[in-house]
Parts: structure tokens; sequence; C-alpha cells
């Protein structure tokens, strides 16, 4: 079995501007930064074999400050945010009205949260074959924790969304989830 805890990226420009970054490297904001500070006190006693971040920017950067003086910290493309094509830089208000009629169909010039959840698919494998009875950490984005709740918690996208912390601001420093064989 495998212990994974999640943790989402710390606030980034993009996020107070309130428009979907996706594949963009919008870095992280002044207050991001002492999120990614707190996050690492918040975490100290905690025990990892490894954390792996996402590529992108912002989620790179947190993982950087928030661990890199503890653990040795993996970049990994399949953690990366939704691609979501043409609705990058628009507004998150009206990317959250359109979500759940892309869990099959890919957002125009992007990809649907299916891609996503066999991007996570693949990461999950991966740590099977290497990290066995271990406790590793990832930083990520948001579409690739809902893909986590869908496959290791066995929920439907819809009721994934229906549910998701973020619509009731209930953060907390870290999700665990359990891979088993």
């Amino acid at each position: 079995m495998i212990q994974l805890t999640y943790f989402v990226h710390a606030t980034s420009i993009h996020t107070e501007k309130k428009i979907v970054a996706g594949w963009e490297g919008s870095k992280l904001s002044k207050l991001g930064e002492i999120q990614a500070k707190k996050l690492g006190r918040l975490t100290i006693n905690q025990n990892f074999k490894i954390i792996f971040s996402s590529d992108l920017k912002r989620a790179f950067d947190t993982a950087l400050i928030a661990f890199s003086s503890k653990y040795e910290i993996i970049e990994d493309k399949r953690l990366r945010e939704i691609n979501a094509g043409v609705y990058t830089n628009s507004k998150i208000s009206d990317f959250k009205k359109i979500m759940k009629d892309h869990i099959d169909i890919p957002f125009p010039s992007g990809e649907s949260y299916n891609n996503v959840k066999e991007r996570i698919s693949s990461f999950i494998e991966f740590l099977k074959q290497n990290y066995k009875n271990s406790h590793v950490a990832i930083v990520s984005h948001n579409a690739p924790q809902l893909a986590f709740e869908v496959l290791l918690n066995h929920n439907s996208w819809v009721e994934t969304f229906d549910n998701d912390w973020r619509k009731k601001g209930d953060w907390q420093p870290g999700w665990d989830y359990w891979i088993r064989e």
C-alpha cells in the first residue's frame, strides 16, 4: 500500500486575477510565496519518501519553497493542470460553468477531464511499481486532484465536481489518498 499526500499549489498570479492558467507558466503571487513557506512549516513533522510536483511553475515553486530543504523533488508532467485550450486566460467563473461539459469532450485546443484521469492513472501505476509501502507527496493542481478522487475514492466526475473542497473554501494542508494493489 502507498500513502499519497496531495498538496495544492499556493496562490498564483492567475488565481489572484481569477483567470484560468491551464498550462500557462503562472508565477506564485506574494501571498502564494507566504503560503508555500507556511506549508513547509505546517508539514515539518511529516516524513515523505519523496515529493513529486507538476512541472508547471506555480506547483514546482510551491514544492521548492515548502520542501526543498528536506526532500528530493521530482517534476512530472503527468501532474499538470488540465489543458484548458482556448479557455486559458478566461474568467474562472465562466470556466467553472462548462467544466462538466468536458469530462469526455476536450476543451477546444485542449484536453478533457478523462485525459487528465489517464495521466493520473499512469502516474499511480508508476508509484505502484516504484514506491510500494511508501509515503509520497505531490504538489499539483485542481484537475489532477479531482482525478485522484475519481480513481482512488471511486467517485463519479459529477460527484467530484459537486463536492470539491474549493467550492466551500475547505483548504487543508494536505489530503491523504491510499493506493492499494
